[in-house]
């Protein structure tokens, strides 16, 4: 059954993550991939979160963890196509581009994890 969770959760994770996405990536109109970059630090935030809220409430059950942590998350969060847009930049010889995606993409997103970590502890 569990495996029934992650594919509900991933199937839904990825259908918003392509959406969200592609909306933000048409309304900026830039090289920068704003689009998985926004993605991937709500996707931080969000997977901190939780962790902070189960945290507090104790163990959660299996269901719970396995539709929105690993699935849904999982299914969200996009790093593969993050690794391929800085690969891109790279390629195309926008290099400062590139690097300021990468420092920008994992100071923010673990930053946000931790924000989302304490907002969950926080909720009681």
């Amino acid at each position: 059954m569990k495996y029934i969770y992650i594919l509900i959760g991933g199937a839904s994770g990825s259908l918003l993550r392509f959406v969200l996405a592609d909306f933000i990536t048409n309304k900026s109109n830039s090289a920068f991939p704003y689009g998985t970059f926004s993605v991937n630090l709500v996707g931080s935030l969000l997977i901190g979160f939780l962790f902070g809220l189960f945290s507090i409430n104790g163990q959660v059950d299996d269901k719970t963890r396995f539709l929105l942590m690993i699935g849904f998350l999982g299914g969200f969060t996009t790093f593969s196509s993050y690794a391929l847009e800085t690969m891109k930049l790279v390629q195309t010889a926008q290099v400062s581009t590139a690097l300021v995606y990468v420092v920008a993409s994992n100071i923010f997103g673990i930053a946000l994890a931790f924000a989302g970590y304490t907002l969950g502890l926080k909720l009681k």
